[in-house]
């Protein structure tokens, strides 16, 4: 339903006293659409003088990348087009946990049964967390980010939401997104869940999507988190012992294929199709974008790299 890897996430998940994510089976991957033929190219090139790059045709239905330290925009497709966004989503649950004040990132969150039954429920993408066992605030913003765990979104929302209920503090928690939301002048942008999947009321737009992750980018631990490859968390069991989870792998690949590259999700779904939120710094200038409705894994790292490579002229 949610989240990345290779096609439509249709993660089985298996859940006894574990919680397991499947792997999704892989769909077919679109190409790029087709440039400029370097015949016409070489025309046009002689016809006149070089100038700037031509603006990059992109299959994402929407896309927006603008200059991170100024907010210049650089390109725009559809940017203030409403749409799906998966697991995109879990940027802004990151961003209100780490807005929270006197964070302990230290502190321990105790795994519950609701949080692995929410999976199955649900065949989402998950963090393989382990019901009883003790995992601290840092650890589930990793399994939030890296492997876009809804047990660790779960986990989290129901960590800092209020209420006497779990359902009161989910709900609760949802509400602080779109207050965040709302402070920060995204105007085409609601949630309706912590992980993405909603009930028909969770989207944003290209331009919405880019501004919250650069504002989250504002956070050293947030940077620090969506730049890493892997990581592997070590948990307090219900006994009291040490586990050692096995690695969560970033499921963003431009973070081993483009260079500068730090950030920052994916998200994929039904309706979302495949998207990304990506950002990269070189020569000490950072660009910040998104992709959304793109057609496939492979091909929403094809639009991203094409729009960065593109802001990078223009920055």
């Amino acid at each position: 339903m949610i989240n990345t890897i290779h096609g439509i996430r249709l993660r089985k998940a298996v859940a006894v006293a574990l919680t397991s994510g499947a792997v999704l089976a892989t769909g077919a991957l679109s190409t790029a659409p087709a440039q400029a033929a370097p015949a016409q190219a070489a025309s046009s090139a002689q016809a006149a003088p070089a100038r700037a790059a031509a603006a990059p045709s992109i299959v994402a239905k929407g896309g927006f990348v603008m200059n991170n330290a100024n907010g210049k925009s650089l390109y725009t497709k559809a940017a203030d087009t409403r749409r799906s966004t998966g697991s995109t989503t879990k940027i802004m649950t990151a961003k209100v946990v780490l807005s929270q004040p006197k964070l302990n990132l230290d502190a321990k969150v105790t795994i519950q049964m609701a949080y692995s039954d929410y999976i199955v429920s649900k065949n989402a993408s998950s963090a393989r967390l382990i019901v009883g066992d003790k995992v601290t605030v840092r650890q589930l913003l990793y399994g939030l980010m890296l492997p876009s765990g809804c047990d660790a979104a779960y986990a989290l929302a129901d960590k800092f939401g209020s209420g006497k209920t779990r359902a009161a503090r989910v709900k609760s928690f949802i509400g602080k997104m779109n207050s965040t939301a709302k402070s920060l002048g995204l105007k085409n942008t609601h949630f309706d869940s912590f992980d993405g999947i909603g009930n028909g009321k969770n989207y944003s737009t290209p331009r919405d999507l880019t501004k919250l992750a650069s504002s989250a980018m504002k956070s050293s631990t947030f940077r620090t988190i969506v730049k890493t490859k892997k990581y592997t968390a070590k948990t307090v069991t219900k006994k009291g012992g040490t586990r050692t989870m096995a690695p969560w792998t970033n499921t963003n690949t431009l973070l081993g294929s483009y260079s500068g590259a730090i950030g920052v999700k994916t998200g994929s779904g039904p309706e979302a199709k495949y998207c990304l939120v990506f950002a990269a710094t070189r020569k000490g200038k950072t660009v910040i974008g998104t992709v959304l409705t793109s057609s496939s894994s492979s091909q929403r790292a094809k639009d991203a790299t094409k729009l960065m490579n593109y802001g990078f002229g223009r920055v």
